[in-house]
């Protein structure tokens, strides 16, 4: 006979180890899996270390069977999210299970009590604190390597959803993108619509020269965030101390040729794009972990790589349609071409951002991962 599933709250730092390491066992031979950062996670769930938690509750758990952890799932009560949507909502994220409904049914029914106690009457799911954490469930390109920023999971995740009663509420769409060199037809399109919207427009790209001063265009960024992504599904508003931790988290594995900066005459930042050579090799060797010997690969991977990844695009909400994201474009397929990349991968992006997703009519494009998040309404107990 089956041994009972058990869900305890996590509550020490030890437990949180168990809880951040969990799917580094799970997809131990899995070669598509691709670990977060170890320590941010670890954060994640740090009151006094994750800023999300001024407008956050949020609570963790792990699934037993005797001594063996089968599965794990955190929950987050975002009030600020709530506000903004007009909802009732409780988040799931982080969750991860062997192939056993009972393990699945008792993770969920865990959250779904809670949420019935904080008054909520739907859940919602996989999304985090916030836009910058990893949010959707994989439901297509499983035989596909996962971005060190999105989650992996086994094709097994949708039936058990499907069973507690879980259904879409939206998807986001990734793409690979094939580059090639100086010459190919799409950068030289590239090149002359650049030129001519710069000469047109009268913005310009700016070259930080220092680290610092890149940090001040940095925390614009966010700040620009705010108001391009405002409408996006999901999304809240960056306080300062998510600023100034994002900052730090990204200005160190900036390159100035895969970040696109444009400002007007009063050095207003108009419009950024930001990526960076793909991590998840490095990750994949290391399991998430920097230290010891973990930040070599990853600075290692900044120098040689084939592919990019792209984190983020955004543009002031009024210049959106003028093309101006064709510069942004340009200056990140020129960084390619020079460090010999060959292909760019986009992060999740909403199959409900059309202009987004037109962007890449231009490139042989395969769109090759679908994530999905999920809801449910909750009835009494």
């Amino acid at each position: 006979m089956d041994r009972e599933v058990v869900i305890k709250e996590v509550k020490t730092k030890a437990e949180r180890r168990v809880f951040v390491d969990f799917p580094n066992r799970l997809y131990r031979n899995n070669p598509n899996f691709v670990p977060a950062f170890f320590g941010d996670d670890m954060q994640d769930w740090d009151e006094k270390l994750n800023p999300a938690f001024e407008y956050c509750e949020a609570r963790i758990f792990l699934a037993y069977r005797g001594e063996e952890v089968v599965g794990r799932i955190g929950a987050i009560l975002s009030h600020a999210a709530n506000e903004k949507w007009g909802t009732r909502r409780m988040r799931f994220t982080q969750v991860d299970f062997i192939d056993d409904k009972a393990v699945s049914k008792a993770l969920f029914d865990t959250v779904e009590n809670w949420a019935r106690e904080k008054g909520m009457d739907e859940m919602q799911g996989p999304i985090g604190f916030c836009d910058m954490d990893r949010e959707g469930m994989l439901v297509e390109g499983f035989d596909k390597r996962s971005m060190f920023i999105t989650y992996y999971n086994h094709p097994y995740y949708l039936d058990h959803l499907s069973d507690l009663g879980y259904v879409k509420d939206i998807d986001w769409i990734e793409h690979m993108i094939p580059l090639g060199d100086e010459n190919a037809p799409t950068y030289q399109r590239l090149k002359r619509i650049s030129g001519a919207l710069l000469r047109r427009s009268g913005y310009h790209k700016v070259a930080p020269k220092s680290r610092r001063e890149m940090r001040r265009y940095v925390r614009r960024a966010f700040e620009l965030l705010n108001i391009a992504y405002a409408p996006l599904y999901g999304t809240v508003e960056f306080n300062e101390r998510q600023i100034k931790k994002y900052t730090d988290k990204f200005l160190p594995i900036i390159d100035p040729d895969f970040c696109c900066l444009i400002v007007d005459d009063n050095d207003e930042l108009m419009g950024f794009g930001v990526g960076a050579p793909s991590m998840a090799s490095a990750m994949q060797k290391s399991r998430g972990r920097l230290f010891p010997t973990g930040w070599m690969g990853v600075l290692k991977s900044l120098k040689f790589n084939d592919t990019l990844d792209l984190f983020l695009i955004a543009i002031r909400p009024e210049l959106e349609g003028t093309g101006i994201n064709g510069i942004i474009m340009e200056h990140l397929y020129k960084g390619c071409i020079k460090h010999g990349i060959k292909q760019a991968e986009t992060g999740p992006q909403l199959e409900t951002n059309h202009k987004v997703h037109s962007q890449w009519k231009m490139f042989d494009v395969e769109p090759h991962k679908r994530r999905r998040c999920f809801v449910k309404k909750l009835e009494e107990a």
